[in-house]
């Protein structure tokens, strides 16, 4: 009876080994890890390159990697992160993790890269080469979430305004796809009205306001995030009455969705978390240190849920967004199924 005990213990214990993602324990501590950034013109992007700093100045404390420091273009275009990209495989770097300023632009040099055997991890804005490691979330599907919402509110009939991104971007791109191609789902529904509001709460006030003298009534807004609140202002400024807006995380939104709570206003809001970077550090890490990862990995959606709202509004400062920082294990989990 004792031996089948142990065995039994044995084997519940192999189980539960099985079960846990196997994080790689590779010696990192002499690599050089690089950020290379497109934008930093918006809360998100500002708060995504804060989460890399959170997560990555804590590792090279630690001596998991070497340096691990992120750079910025100035003017979002091409060429300049090409050339800072070229910059950072002539300085050594082993790694670089890279918000792409377009899906196809860097290739080129992502193909340079990997040739002089650095490792590239695309996030957020995807770059198409295939020897770079891609995290991507669901935009489309993040569209598609949108509209399903909409529809159901608005029983499958009502006037829709876009707000799409940062042209060019795959983000921007991928989000307005998941949005048309689930309309095709509700003929009753229509977009009358689209503007690009560049992730940005200012941009996308200033573009809402020009387009709404041309529109019919409103009854709901598709959005990308950073663009719910201007769209709001520019809203209440025509004096006309406030649509379902579906909103982004961020504080400011957040702050006003509460307010309108107050008056039974009910919406969601959902994007990707700016910790993204931290994701992406981990993966890029993770690969340096030996596991095998797939070039396509898949991350989870940051969504507030109305019984949530007053919570997450009270541990987001001012000017931020709700935000999920990975761990190491965490990460290790996500990409191995096992969370």
């Amino acid at each position: 009876m004792q031996v089948i005990k142990i065995m039994a213990a044995a084997c519940v214990a192999l189980a539960a080994s099985a079960a846990m993602a196997q994080v790689a324990g590779g010696d990192t501590s002499s690599a050089k890890i690089a950020l290379s950034n497109n934008y930093a013109g918006n809360s998100w992007r500002q708060q995504m390159l804060k989460s890399w700093s959170n997560v990555a100045d804590t590792a090279v404390k630690q001596k998991v990697v070497a340096a691990a420091p992120s750079f910025t273009t100035a003017e979002s275009q091409a060429t300049e992160q090409v050339q800072q990209m070229q910059n950072l495989i002539l300085q050594g770097y082993k790694a670089i993790a890279v918000d792409a300023v377009s899906p196809t632009a860097l290739n080129g040099v992502i193909k340079q890269a990997c040739g002089a055997g650095v490792t590239v991890v695309s996030f957020d804005g995807i770059a198409t080469e295939p020897c770079a490691y891609r995290i991507a979330v669901d935009f489309q599907g993040m569209g598609r979430m949108q509209v399903d919402y909409l529809a159901k509110r608005l029983n499958g009939k009502g006037n829709l305004l876009e707000i799409r991104g940062l042209a060019g971007v795959s983000v921007d791109d991928e989000i307005h796809q998941g949005i048309v191609d689930e309309l095709k789902k509700y003929p009753g529904m229509k977009i009358v009205g689209s503007v690009h509001g560049d992730w940005t709460q200012t941009v996308a006030q200033k573009q809402v306001a020009g387009i709404l003298p041309t529109l019919p009534k409103i009854d709901g807004v598709v959005t990308q995030g950073g663009d719910g609140f201007g769209a709001a202002q520019a809203i209440k400024a025509a004096g006309r009455p406030t649509p379902i807006i579906i909103l982004g995380n961020r504080q400011e939104e957040l702050a006003w969705w509460a307010e309108q709570r107050k008056s039974g206003y009910g919406t969601m809001s959902v994007t990707i978390p700016p910790g993204a970077s931290s994701f992406a550090f981990w993966v890029t890490q993770q690969v340096l240190a030996g596991k095998k990862m797939p070039h396509d990995i898949r991350m989870p959606v940051l969504e507030v849920k109305p019984e949530e709202l007053n919570a997450v509004l009270a541990k987001t400062p001012t000017g931020a967004l709700a935000n999920k920082e990975y761990t190491r294990d965490e990460v290790v989990a996500v990409v191995d199924g096992k969370k």
